[in-house]
């Protein structure tokens, strides 16, 4: 196994201390690179996951979210499902102000789906 497929198996998001929780600013992180396989036919889906947060005593380090985002490229699990996944797992670790994602995934078989979860508050 090559090492980055070694860091990918072992993914878990590493949550740091936000450096100025008496403020009120916004996160956005894109990924444009994400992959997994749809459930059906086996196929590769490709999207842009897009997180937006406001973060309140934690942030997310980018790294560990690289490579829990890339531990997705050889499951098979829906659009749906995925972008449900991410954000709970998010939430749970967060507990932001606000979280968002979104996970616009390329067309296939003529049709583009694009999914957003967001907690109430904004």
């Amino acid at each position: 196994m090559k090492y980055g497929e070694e860091a990918i198996k072992k993914a878990e998001i590493e949550i740091w201390d936000n450096p100025n929780p008496e403020r009120q600013y916004e996160v956005n992180i894109t990924f444009p690179e994400f992959t997994c396989l749809c459930p059906r036919s086996g196929y590769p889906d490709f999207a842009t996951i897009i997180i937006n947060y406001k973060p309140d005593k934690k942030i997310v380090e980018l790294k560990s979210l690289k490579l829990y985002l890339n531990s997705f490229r050889q499951r098979y699990i829906s659009h749906e499902e995925v972008t449900n996944i991410i954000f709970s797992e998010l939430y749970s670790k967060l507990s932001p102000r606000y979280l968002e994602v979104i996970g616009d995934f390329n067309p296939r078989g003529n049709v583009k789906t694009i999914i957003k979860v967001t907690s109430q508050q904004s």
